[in-house]
This record gives C-alpha cells, structure tokens and sequence, in this order.
C-alpha cells in the first residue's frame, strides 16, 4: 500500500498546476495591460496591432531590441527611441549578477535606473543563459548536438572551471543550480526568485522560468523537460499574482516542445488555459529558417483558436530579416534577437530592397553620395553615405559602431 501511494505522489507531483486553482480575477481584463488587433491581413495570419503598458505603447508588428545589460550595444536608447525603437529586451540573468537585482530596485526600477521613463522593457527569466552555460549558445547547441565540451577555461582564475559544460548546471525540480561567470559564486534561480527578481528589476512584461533543452534531445527527455516547464511556469504565474495589480506588471507565458508537432500542442493546449497576458514562443525552434518557418506554420494556427486570438505573441530570439517576414505572415507579433546589433557591429547592414551590405568590402570606398538604404530615415542613413561609414570601419573608428548600428531600425 506504501508503494502505491508512493507511487501515486510522484505522479500527482509531476502535474501542473491546473487553471482551476489560480484566482478567478485573474482572468479578467487589466487596466494596465492590453492588446488590441487594428487589422487582420486576409490573405494571411498577419496582423497589425497595439500594446498598451504603463510606460507606452509598442506597434506590432514590432522588433524588440536586445538590452542585455539595461543597454544596447554602441547605441544609447535615445537615438534608438528617436529611431522608432519601443520595446526593449534586458537579461535578468544578467542583471541578477552585475549590478544586481537589488541595486536597480533602489533606484526606482529599470525605467528611472536607466532614464528611459516613457517606454516598455520585457525581462526574461533568466532560464535561457543559464541553461546555456551547459549547452552553449543555439549554434553551439546545435554544432555539439547539445554536449558542450568546454567546461575548463584557459588562462582564467581558478573559479571558471566548471562554469561552462555538461556538469556547470544542476536541475532539480525546485530550483536550477549554476556559478556566477563574474567571481564563480553558487546561485540558485527558482521560479519564485526569477519572479522576484523582475519585480526589482520593473520591466513591464516579465517571463517565467522555463527548462531550455537543446535541440538534438531524446524526445522522453524532452517531454519530461516540457512538463517540468509547465511546473516552473505555473509556479512562476502563481508567485506573479500575489502583487502583480500593485505592480502593473504583465506576464507571458513560453510555449515549448521543440519542433515536436504533439509536445507543442499540448505545451499550447495547457498554457493557454492560465491567466497569461501574453504568449511567447521558445525552446528549440528547429535547425535554421527552414524547420522554423515550417514549425510555424503548423504551430500559430493554435493561436487563433478562439479566446487565444484575442492576445499578444512574441517570437524569443529570432530577428533575421527572413525570419522576421515568416514570423509576421504567420501572426508573430513582436520578435527579439541580438542578431541584427551583432551583425551591424561586424560591418553588415540590413537593406530593405538590398539584402545586406557588407560596408567593408573595397567596393563601397568609393561609394560616394549613395546612401546605405534609400529607404531608411534613421540618422545614420540621413547623414551619411557608403563612402564614409566604409572609411570608419577600416580606421577602426569607434563611432562606425554606433552609426552601423542606428541603420538596424529598417526591420
């Protein structure tokens, strides 16, 4: 009899947390938070739409820059506000170990922290870097089939070994054990203290914490790792609730189950029925554009189904131009990546009617009076032509940095 009770709490453990059990004001519309649909395209799933939060609207379809550190990279948030950009993505990950947590609460939240008072932030939980500590980045993930084999560092103190590599993280089903990057210090994250730390932290938009599994995973694996999300994030809801009408902060849920049509579906299936502002989609998102265009194709149907339309969906980590037209075909609404930063800092620009324009190539020296895309208002692209941006880089200017990455707003 002892076995069989035994038993029978492992499984009942292993549920989630079913919609019945969070409070029925839950479910009702905030006054802080909405999603309203402008126009739905009728040749596609594409819609145009409107966010509303407490510190300003966000236009969807809409790129999200990536502020990993409450910063975008070699631009300051006022050109890029000038620019058009409005929501902004911060790592709570990262925030949680440099400058901390409690530092950006003291000092009024992200928003006056930063100075950035009149538009949106969105943290994620922290899950995504953590997990990566192990796996890698996705195109390490996906090049080591999800074995990361560089858990020693070369000519580093003695603490970074073990911070990367198979052993550098510990799962249980409380919390995620790792090492800070910065002085090797244990951390524990659980779906409580993510909670907690972006309610410090004060972005408008926070993110449960979810497992992130790599891609090349056996599916018994990955199906025990999409439930043990389901857990993580219905605890994560439950935590947010407590205070979430003082806070005026939304929550998005992460839809999982890799390119596994039967695991997404039911990942879509339970979270849809919570009290979620807003659906995010991550986890493995397939092995390039093709496997993601093809999983969402099959995948953000879900989305319409009834009462699900009615929200907000956004796209964690895929910014690429291509990407970025089959996601908003296929209903996406909003989309963050760090990509498209990157890519400019290396001297590639994106176009909208040339692809991309790699500015150091010798036959732009020449370029005189050309712009880098006609199209394209920001200031970089007002100002300045091929000929000169070109000369920057080669010069190893410091500015070229900030001037390549202005022209990312054509997206």
């Amino acid at each position: 009899m002892t076995t069989v009770t035994n038993a029978l709490r492992r499984q009942l453990s292993s549920l989630p947390t079913p919609a019945a059990e969070f409070p029925s004001w839950a479910y009702e519309p905030k006054s802080y938070f909405k999603f309203e649909v402008i126009h739905q395209s009728t040749k596609s799933l594409a819609r145009v739409g409107r966010i509303h939060t407490p510190h300003g609207i966000i236009d969807t379809p809409g790129f999200v820059a990536v502020a990993t550190n409450a910063a975008l990279k070699a631009v300051d948030f006022p050109n890029a506000d000038n620019a058009g950009q409005q929501l902004c993505f911060a790592n709570t990950y990262h925030l949680m170990l440099q400058p901390g947590t409690d530092i950006i609460r003291e000092a009024g939240g992200i928003h006056k922290f930063t100075g950035r008072t009149d538009r949106p932030f969105i943290t994620d939980s922290g899950g995504f870097q953590v997990f990566s500590l192990k796996h890698g980045s996705v195109k390490e993930s996906l090049a080591s089939r999800g074995e990361l084999k560089r858990s020693t560092v070369k000519n580093k103190p003695h603490w970074r070994s073990g911070i990367t590599g198979s052993n550098a993280v510990k799962v249980t089903e409380d919390h995620v054990i790792f090492k800070s990057y910065r002085d090797g210090s244990k951390v524990i994250l659980s779906p409580e203290s993510s909670i907690q730390a972006q309610k410090d932290i004060g972005a408008d938009i926070i993110i449960p914490l979810d497992e992130l599994p790599p891609h090349h995973i056996d599916r018994g694996l990955l199906a025990e790792s999409v439930e043990r999300s389901h857990r993580w994030e219905a605890r994560s809801l439950m935590e947010h609730l407590k205070d979430s009408r003082e806070r005026q902060q939304a929550i998005f849920c992460v839809v999982h189950g890799g390119t596994d049509v039967e695991l997404r579906t039911r990942s879509i299936d339970y979270l849809t029925t919570l009290p979620w502002d807003g659906y995010a989609i991550g986890g493995s998102l397939g092995n390039g554009r093709d496997e993601l265009r093809e999983l969402l194709d099959w995948m953000m149907p879900l989305f319409n189904i009834g009462e699900r339309s009615s929200k907000c969906r956004h796209l964690l980590g895929i910014a690429d131009v291509e990407s970025v037209h089959n996601a908003v075909e296929r209903g996406v609404d909003t989309m963050d990546s760090s990509y498209p930063t990157k890519l400019a800092r290396c001297g590639t620009l994106m176009t909208s009617r040339n692809g991309l324009i790699r500015i150091k190539q010798g036959k732009h020296s020449k370029s005189h009076g050309m712009k880098i895309d006609e199209d394209c208002e920001c200031s970089t692209c007002s100002h300045y032509d091929r000929s000169y941006l070109r000369h920057l880089f080669k010069a190893n200017e410091p500015v070229a940095l900030q001037l390549a990455t202005s022209t990312i707003y054509i997206i």
